[in-house]
């Protein structure tokens, strides 16, 4: 019964959240970029900003985690090394586990993180792509895993979101308190889900996804052969109460509300992203990390090792400034 009614307010939230409003997208501007070295494994996967620190995670490092020394354009990342201890259990079926634990010997990284968010109290909280989960790890103290009731892995693949390889949760936000987390599917469906801390569990207040959404939109007329491809969410950012959607292969940013997800603003970083020197030879966009703060947004580049038209092979991280009127513009 919880999960037919979830899925009826799933389709009405859905719809909703697809009617993006009929004006342009704003085109943001490119302040800075910055090339990061001191990854082991590069592939930078995620950004946020703890206080005045940056952090940013690889997925292809399970026992370390970064702290970006942005003093020089040409940014160092300083391992913070971590215990990671064993992850519990999700409710992902064997067929996706062993698939996913098959890949980590050919390209490291058996717990994938994919997105790293902070509370107001300088906790870091990192999501296991390949685990569904989420560990934080503290100010000071062990990590240690969420323990995330498995009705919320259940009712996200009841409503087709979690069902295929390398497409499972790909970003995280965290209110400032630390007591309530959303996750961004990533694709095939896409979607977001929210869970809240209980007295022993996280666990979902009322329905855990406020958005499933299929479908497929042309890339950015400045991508090189633009084509088809699948709707995504590369991450997730929480400003001034609102959820920002790193939206890569449509090269864009929006705004959506915390409880319907239902799309607000979205602005494109298409323009700058994809001037003839900055363009990768690969046919996806690469956008994988988004802090986003009153004057402005870091988006960060997973390159897979892949140079830039320029030569460029490090990750990067761009500065964009904040739009006019602000990130709370309305339409």
């Amino acid at each position: 019964m919880r999960t037919g009614f979830a899925l009826a307010i799933l389709m009405l939230s859905g719809l909703a959240a697809t009617d993006v409003a009929a004006a342009p997208v704003a085109e943001l501007k490119l302040v800075s970029e910055h090339p990061v070295e001191g990854m082991r494994g590069g592939n930078l996967s995620g950004l946020a900003l703890c206080g005045k620190a940056l952090w940013t995670v690889s997925d292809r490092d399970d026992d370390q985690i970064y702290r970006l020394d942005i003093s020089a354009p040409t940014w160092k990342a300083q391992a913070l090394k971590i215990d990671v201890p064993p992850v519990p259990e999700s409710g992902l079926p064997w067929g996706l586990r062993s698939r996913t634990k098959a890949a980590s010997f050919i390209r490291g990284g058996d717990l994938d993180f994919e997105g790293i968010t902070c509370d107001a109290a300088g906790n870091r909280y990192i999501v296991s792509e390949a685990h569904a989960a989420v560990l934080q790890v503290p100010v000071t103290g062990a990590p240690g895993w969420l323990k995330i009731a498995p009705g919320m892995v259940r009712e996200a693949r009841a409503s087709g979101m979690l069902l295929h390889f390398n497409a499972l949760f790909e970003g995280l936000a965290v209110n400032p308190d630390g007591n309530q987390i959303w996750l961004a599917a990533e694709r095939e469906r896409r979607g977001l889900i929210s869970i809240k801390r209980g007295q022993s569990v996280w666990d979902c207040d009322g329905p855990c996804v406020l958005l499933s959404e299929a479908g497929q939109e042309v890339q950015p007329a400045q991508f090189t052969n633009a084509k088809v491809v699948s709707k995504d969410f590369a991450d997730l950012a929480l400003f001034n109460g609102k959820l920002f959607t790193l939206e890569r292969n449509a090269f864009q940013i929006c705004r959506r509300d915390t409880v319907t997800a239902k799309v607000e603003l979205c602005w494109s970083f298409a323009e700058e992203a994809l001037v003839p020197n900055r363009r990768y030879a690969q046919p996806y966009g690469l956008a994988e990390a988004l802090v986003v703060e009153a004057d402005g947004a870091w988006v960060g580049i997973d390159n897979n090792f892949g140079p830039r038209a320029d030569g460029e092979k490090r990750p990067m991280v761009y500065r964009f400034a904040a739009p006019v009127g602000g990130w709370s513009a309305q339409p």
